[in-house]
């Protein structure tokens, strides 16, 4: 009957109405235009909430003589009606929880189309009151005993017979007669299948279930809402899934009929072996199914569901059309003998006893219905989390996981850790239901993970982090717009710019700091952290990219390319016709994007990604804040990098010098001069000569080709990184929070997206500086899953197995520590100005005496470290220059003279934060072509107690002058300091693959990311341990609502917190000498108890301020009654009062009529008479 938006129960036993219906979870209900909200079912419901009392009682007209089946709505019964003896169907909801708009719309349905032979009888809708349950909906159809189509055509293949092709073509016929009648009257069913058509005994065929029906009202008759059961779903249906402007019309319902016809002749839907995810990812894709045998059917048959299927809905015939097909046409005149027939085989296999039933279980189902405008849900099982696996080991954690990524399933549980295997394609399985709900009431999701953190944040007042990591390619940035999704969904704020401001900050951000890479199309080349504020209600009021502090690096790998805004904006001008404005070429692309292929441009020209991401970059500008002004200098300046890199330069030799550079070719330094608003003959010095001061005597010393070349593209990435920085500020700046609301108040969630571990064929000092801070990430969720934990068992005398796990502390140790760790080595071989690459493997051999680190033997200027994640090996050509700042002073000076107000921003005062101070760093790394910038922050935080505590490693802020590793080692001990303030949720991102392929599962490069990353060792831990340790006074002033009456204040002692514990009947926990331990899903219990009673306050709140409210209110027009009994009293004495004056004036005035002269005071009588009547 009503639909059902996360699974689909067919249950008939004995004949009856098949039935589906809405599971849990929602909350608002629609019903005879009055809307009321389900509160958790804490009290009984009345009629007049929903305005049921003008429907009869049914125990005057039905008597309940058996159960015929049972959905989650409630149970199907036979029912006798006392008057006339009949039989019916009835569907009983009991309670009235789940009434929703479904049932709205079958009820309109049912109520005026029911008049149709094809279409089943209603009898009625009825209430009965009860004031304890709540009430009972009761819903009466016509009673089908001859169940479906489907039990018929399974019940006679499992006899191995079939349905003859007259008595299928009846069948269809009576649908397309049904389906022609509900579209005639502008109704779409939506939801055409086998087990939707019903059988009478006597062989009539009824179209039933119109809870997903859909009214068509609008001119164009067309729906765009993603809606039925996944195998017989049209591909326009689908398509409205991922196209919002996609829409289609009443010929979806042929499509259903057309797969129904393959189920009446194969016995199940074509792709019914399918996960129904799948299921909806082939039918767009694959060619119009056929029946499976075809050479066993006759051609008319064949060309009818051909028919049906044609993809193209426009050129799809209707219902109407196909009632004249000739395949159908053969039951025309035969009805009486082919309705026999069917009466005769409905008979005959309820005698034999073969029906088979249609009810499915939820979980394993390839029937579920979806009813969504984005998602097809999946239902929870215990294999979601793999704690809950009798078997613990690598084989049967692989084995599980692969079995999940086959099925779509791509997010799993391990406790409180999610798991997140990446997909490699778009997959229909988002949706905002995850809300508030239990998380065992669905399936593992990102958005599960996201909720936790708010309502930890609303519910206990406290910052969250939401940690990503995994390899590069492994889904974190992905993962990371789907956490941003869903928070900014869950805390809705009146300011909807601002919700819209928020989603646009990541496109963004990742146009100027992702590039493609050898293994990653959109890898991170820098890390984000970004913080959305939330007000103490839980809405959202503002966001910050409060840190950048990893790298914008990249390399000249094969394969590579730079930063994706240079491609985006190079099209988007392309297009526009605007490369001229921008002295851009139009024919060769500048060097810092051209490809080794050549084929650069003829991308730009061609592909229409480039263009379309251009535009939509100009949207995140736009609706974020940015002025126009502010967009054209951006864009200058990014041109202005381009034309820089194709500066060239060629040695000459004069009389006096040698080596010296000069620019053969000025075109493009005059391009680049231009753009950025200086002087060409300014900037060519600066690029070829550099001044040095040597006791108060200024020396112009000239630079060579090569120096010349470095110079240039220091600069290049001196303006790209300040650039990226000015719009990470600008972007703060336009999404800070209401100075209004004070910043104590305010609460965040952090999500931090850092870059992944990477290996490539050739690793420089880029990698390296990655590396170590996925170093830093693993080590912390060694400190917080292991590490804290275990040590609060043995301080709080616990009784917990311990779990081994592999402490990477000793590689950070060989890292960070001084003096002689390899950064701080590095950074004193990088002051030297004779050291070479050469000196400085030779120190790093000589002085890092740890099994992590090799020098291999038949390789020069290379050494190898065994990162947590493998082995990985560094090439050091560069190391020196990358680590050392080579923009002179000379270019600062320049660009300072620039009439370009953003660029005189950017190099006259140093960089900040909105409202900090903090100032930025910039870390430059010559390649061979392309611009690479090294963006690291360096902040001063009060929170270096607490990253101390956690096992981070500090160290002395970096002066102005320090070379980039000091920078790096500060940036990341910021980066955590950030992190352990909040209460972490960690998500571990997974790639199945190399080859980025969809539904590939590689075994074994899945079971070393698991073992590097402790997922076993995690497993164990969750197991067997207390991921919650609370305080008896922090955890009884949490819940002793539970336990005591809210205007108790118990003391926090152990003994009222096992009250608490007991009256929430849980078990499993632990008490220890101040704390009590809880397992990690016990505290989504308390908060679900925490809950309802906080319901139920609600509840009291709302009666007794409406209670108020009405008693203020009558006081206030008894008032305002009074006033005007009082103002219309005073009138009417007043209307009285000149009244008589007026009667007397006008006796005066008669008598004065009868003299000649009229004296002063007649005349003023008579003005005073004047001014009364007037």
């Amino acid at each position: 009957m009503a639909g059902n938006v996360n699974g689909r129960v067919d249950a008939v036993q004995n004949g009856g109405l098949a039935n589906s219906e809405r599971t849990e979870g929602t909350e608002f209900y629609h019903l005879h235009g009055r809307i009321w909200r389900s509160l958790y079912g804490l009290y009984p419901y009345k009629s007049s909430m929903i305005g049921l009392e003008s429907l009869a009682d049914p125990s005057d007209e039905w008597d309940i003589i058996e159960t015929i089946g049972k959905g989650t709505y409630g149970k199907v019964y036979k029912v006798n009606n006392k008057r006339n003896g009949s039989q019916a169907a009835v569907k009983v909801l009991d309670p009235i929880n789940d009434v929703d708009e479904e049932i709205e719309a079958e009820y309109n349905i049912l109520r005026s189309l029911s008049n149709h032979p094809n279409v089943v009888k209603f009898f009625g809708m009825f209430y009965k009151a009860d004031d304890l349950s709540g009430g009972q909906l009761w819903l009466v159809l016509e009673l089908c005993n001859g169940g479906s189509v489907t039990d018929l055509i399974k019940g006679l293949l499992m006899r191995e017979k079939r349905l003859e092709e007259p008595v299928i073509s009846y069948i269809l016929c009576g649908a397309l007669l049904g389906l022609q009648h509900l579209h005639n009257n502008r109704i779409i069913h939506r939801d055409v299948k086998g087990n939707n058509i019903l059988l009478t005994t006597d062989g009539g065929v009824k179209l039933v279930d119109f809870g997903v029906s859909a009214q068509l009202t609008s001119a164009r008759l067309r729906r765009n809402t993603s809606v039925g059961t996944p195998f017989w779903m049209a591909p326009e249906v689908i398509a409205c899934e991922q196209q919002f402007d996609y829409s289609y019309d009443a010929r979806c319902d042929v499509w259903s009929l057309g797969i129904t016809a393959i189920e009446l002749a194969d016995g199940d839907p074509p792709l019914s072996e399918m996960h129904p995810v799948k299921a909806l990812f082939k039918i767009p894709r694959n060619p119009s199914p056929t029946l499976r045998h075809p050479e066993q059917w006759c051609r008319s048959f064949s060309h009818f569901i051909a028919q049906c299927l044609i993809k193209d809905f426009e050129a799809r015939p209707s219902v109407t059309h196909l009632l004249e097909h000739p395949f159908v046409k053969q039951a025309h005149g035969k009805d009486t003998a082919l309705r026999k027939q069917l009466s005769a085989l409905i008979r005959e296999q309820q005698d034999i006893g073969c029906r088979t039933k249609t009810r499915y279980v939820p979980y394993s189902s390839v029937h579920e219905r979806i009813n969504t405008r984005k998602t097809l849900l999946i239902e929870s099982c215990p294999d979601d989390d793999l704690v809950n696996l009798e078997v613990l080991d690598e084989e049967t954690i692989i084995l599980h996981l692969q079995k999940r990524y086959g099925d779509l399933q791509i997010y799993t549980y391990v406790g409180d850790i999610l798991i997140a295997l990446n997909p490699f394609q778009n997959l229909s399985i988002y949706s905002p239901l995850y809300h508030g709900a239990k998380r065992l009431d669905n399936p593992p999701h990102i958005f599960a993970t996201a909720d936790a953190a708010y309502q930890g944040m609303v519910t206990f007042c406290k910052d969250q982090c939401i940690i990503i990591s995994g390899e590069s390619g492994a889904g974190k940035t992905e993962s990371a717009h789907l956490i941003v999704q869903h928070l900014t969904f869950l805390g809705k704020a009146n300011n909807r710019t601002l919700r819209e401001k928020i989603l646009q900050v990541n496109p963004l951000v990742e146009a100027f700091g992702n590039a493609c890479t050898a293994i990653n199309d959109n890898s991170s080349r820098f890390g984000k952290y970004l913080e959305m504020k939330f007000t103490p209600t839980g809405a959202v009021m503002g966001a910050k990219i409060s840190d950048v502090p990893s790298s914008l690096a990249h390399s000249a790998l094969e394969r590579e390319k730079n930063f994706h805004i240079f491609y985006y904006i190079y099209a988007g001008l392309y297009h526009q016709e605007s490369l001229k404005k921008y002295r851009l070429p139009e024919k060769t692309a500048p060097r810092y994007i051209d490809s080794a292929n050549g084929k650069v441009m003829q991308d730009i020209v061609s592909s229409k990604l480039y263009k379309e991401q251009f535009d939509a970059i100009q949207d995140c500008f736009r609706i974020i804040g940015f002025s126009e002004e502010e967009v054209n200098s951006v864009y200058r300046i990014l041109a202005a990098i381009l034309n820089t890199g194709n500066i060239e330069f060629t040695s000459i030799t004069s009389q006096h010098q040698t080596d010296k550079s000069e620019v053969p070719n000025s075109e493009a330094l005059e391009n680049a001069a231009a753009l950025l608003c200086i002087g060409p003959e300014e900037l060519q010095e600066a690029l070829t000569s550099h001044c040095v001061v040597t006791r108060g005597e200024t020396i112009i010393r000239t630079n060579t080709v090569d120096k010349a070349t470095d110079v240039r593209d220091a600069m290049s990435k001196a303006l790209y990184g300040r650039l990226f920085s000015w719009i990470v500020n600008r972007i703060n700046a336009l999404l800070q929070p209401d100075t209004n609301i004070a910043s104590e108040s305010g609460m965040n969630v952090g999500i931090l997206d850092i870059f992944g571990f990477e290996n490539f064929k050739k690793n420089s000092f880029e990698q390296l500086c990655i590396n170590i801070a996925n170093e830093q990430i693993q080590f912390y969720f060694n400190q917080h899953i292991f590490a804290l934990e275990q040590m609060e068992y043995q301080s709080e005398g616990v009784d917990a197995s311990l779990v081994e796990y592999e402490d990477n502390r000793p590689i950070l140790d060989m890292f960070l520590q001084k003096p002689m760790g390899l950064l701080s080595l590095l950074d004193e071989e990088s002051r030297f100005p004779q050291a070479t690459d050469q000196t400085l493997v030779d120190k790093f051999e000589d002085n890092l005496r740890y099994k992590y680190f090799w020098r291999p033997k038949r390789v020069e200027l290379s050494f190898g470290i065994q990162h947590y994640a493998g082995k990985v090996l560094y090439d050091v050509n560069g190391f020196l220059e990358k680590n050392r700042d080579t923009l002179p002073a000379d270019i600062v000076v320049v660009l300072r003279t620039s009439e370009n107000k953003l660029l005189q921003q950017l190099f006259s005062s140093p960089l900040t934060k909105t409202g900090k101070g903090k100032t930025f760093f910039f870390l430059c790394f010559s390649l061979s072509h392309c611009v690479c910038v090294y963006v690291l922050a360096a902040f001063a935080r009060s929170s270096t107690r607490e990253a101390e505590m956690m096992g981070v490693i500090s160290f002395h802020r970096p002066a102005l002058g320090s070379v980039s590793v000091c920078i790096c080692q500060y940036s990341l001990m910021d980066l955590l300091s950030k992190m352990v303030v909040g209460t972490p949720h960690f998500v571990r991102c997974i790639k199945p693959n190399d080859d980025r392929q969809a539904l590939l599962f590689h075994t074994e490069r899945v079971l070393q990311q698991l073992r590097y990353t402790g997922i076993l060792e995690t497993v164990n831990i969750r197991r067997q341990g207390f991921s919650h340790r609370i305080t008896f006074g922090e955890f009884v002033n949490r819940y002793y609502y539970l336990a005591f009456r809210a205007h108790q204040m118990p003391e926090s002692s152990k003994e009222n917190t096992v009250a608490i514990l007991k009256r929430a009947k849980l078990d499993n926990w632990v008490l220890g000498k101040t704390k009590v331990f809880l397992k990690y899903y016990h505290v989504e219990q308390l908060n679900l108890l925490l809950r309802e009673v906080m319901a139920r306050v609600v509840v009291l709140q709302a009666y007794t301020k409406g209670w108020l409210g009405a008693r203020r209110y009558r006081r206030e027009k008894e008032k305002r009654n009074n006033g005007a009994i009082i103002i219309q009293s005073g009138t009417t004495c007043l209307a009285v009062c000149l009244l008589e004056k007026f009667h007397k004036s006008t006796k005066k005035i008669e008598n004065l009529e009868n003299k000649p002269i009229p004296n002063p005071q007649n005349c003023y009588l008579t003005v005073r008479f004047n001014y009364i009547c007037v």
